[in-house]
């Protein structure tokens, strides 16, 4: 997602309570961020954080870590959360917002982080083979999620893209994960938990169908 500089965005984050400015100095002591020791999932590529803002603020039994390589879209990210927790009533202590790159995410996550479930929603398809690697679905990345990921984790997959789908779930068995459910209708399915993402509205108000997967870690 393209974004424009937004002068305020770092002196915003500075000052902001979830923020992490140094992820790799916290990388297998995550649990220590947050105000309980709890079940942590992670979003790669959180975006403007209204999805996993308001993941977070309706499940305080676990704790939320999101990603994404630019400080600007997390400043939108970080108001954005702010505004979510206002309406919920609640301080929010169970998420966190980092900005880094994704292709090194094992130098700021370990298996000491014990990460129960992974976001991914509409990621950049990269759809020119010789980009095909840098999708954060690509079997790389996927091996590099394995590593955090505890028996039984779980990566949670949405995407309008169809060829991205589908080689992802290729990408998936490869990498030795079981595709558990799949849709290519999520809104039509019997799906009852789903957030809608900000990509997600866009895309369906255009009559695009949305792409749905769970991927275990066996």
């Amino acid at each position: 997602m393209r974004i424009r500089r937004k002068k305020w965005a770092r002196p915003e984050l500075a000052v902001c309570p979830f923020f992490e400015e140094d992820p790799e100095k916290n990388i297998g002591k995550w649990s220590s961020l947050y105000a309980r020791k709890q079940p942590l999932h992670i979003e790669v590529g959180c975006g403007k954080g209204g999805f996993v803002g308001k993941l977070a603020s309706e499940h305080p039994e676990i704790n939320f870590l999101a990603v994404d390589i630019k400080c600007d879209m997390l400043g939108v990210a970080r108001r954005n959360i702010v505004g979510i927790f206002e309406e919920s009533g609640r301080q929010p202590d169970n998420i966190m917002i980092t900005a880094y790159n994704v292709e090194h995410i094992e130098k700021i996550i370990s298996p000491e982080d014990c990460v129960e479930r992974i976001y991914i929603n509409f990621c950049n398809p990269w759809p020119r083979g010789k980009h095909n690697k840098r999708r954060l679905t690509y079997p790389n990345k996927l091996e590099k999620y394995k590593e955090f990921l505890v028996k039984g984790g779980e990566i949670r997959f949405k995407t309008d893209d169809l060829p991205l789908f589908e080689d992802s779930l290729e990408y998936f068995e490869k990498s030795g994960f079981e595709v558990i459910y799949k849709t290519n209708d999520l809104h039509n399915s019997d799906v009852k938990d789903n957030i809608l993402t900000e990509h997600e509205i866009m895309f369906s108000n255009e009559g695009i169908k949305i792409n749905y997967c769970v991927a275990v870690k066996p």
